[in-house]
């Protein structure tokens, strides 16, 4: 299906990459597990920058392009964006940016995505930081967040962990079969959470510096 223009694309999107050389880690977890809190402690801690490919599909929408106009049409018809989409949003971030250090926050969904974002940037994250907790303390977590409209989330919410464990969980076990899962008890409170997260990046940064 790929055009001249869109291997033109690629190609040039590598090379450009490719100079930059940037460092990226992959943040997964499922609904509630607390990802969102811990990023943004890693962004202060650790000068990474944070990219979430639902914030970058709503800021491409807002700003009212031909091609939010495209993703906001897909959205309105339960059509799912496809993965090229997310993923020239998300080299565009990363080379506007002049930080070299990415947090990508919900992104790969599923094992396609994963092989198309490694096939077309040519970037292989650094590791997986996995979010992992258990389907009963999320369900916890976001039935306190929404308190009132418990009957109402509670289908919704089982609904998207599913949808997390059927897709992510491959993403998952692909890296962590090359050694690139950095695994988080994230049921614990948020404070002992970042301790077993900065043990991660410390050790990272260090090697960086050598």
């Amino acid at each position: 299906m790929g055009t001249k223009d869109d291997t033109a694309h690629t190609e040039g999107t590598k090379s450009a990459l490719s100079v930059k050389k940037p460092k990226v880690v992959f943040v997964l977890g499922g609904p509630g597990s607390g990802k969102g809190t811990q990023c943004a402690n890693i962004v202060e801690h650790f000068g990474y920058t944070h990219l979430s490919a639902g914030d970058l599909l709503r800021a491409e929408i807002n700003s009212g392009s031909e091609n939010g106009t495209m993703i906001q049409n897909m959205i309105s018809e339960g059509v799912i964006v496809p993965p090229e989409v997310t993923i020239k949003l998300l080299e565009k971030a990363i080379m506007e940016s002049e930080n070299d250090k990415f947090l990508i926050d919900g992104f790969p969904r599923n094992e396609e995505n994963r092989a198309m974002f490694e096939s077309v940037t040519g970037i292989v994250p650094e590791f997986v930081l996995f979010f992992d907790c258990s389907e009963e303390e999320m369900e916890r977590r976001l039935l306190s967040r929404n308190q009132g409209r418990v009957d109402d989330n509670i289908d919704t919410i089982r609904k998207r962990f599913k949808v997390f464990v059927e897709s992510s969980l491959s993403v998952i076990n692909y890296y962590n079969s090359k050694g690139r899962v950095r695994k988080i008890d994230a049921a614990k409170p948020v404070a002992e959470v970042f301790e077993a997260v900065k043990a991660v990046f410390t050790p990272v940064d260090d090697k960086a510096a050598a």
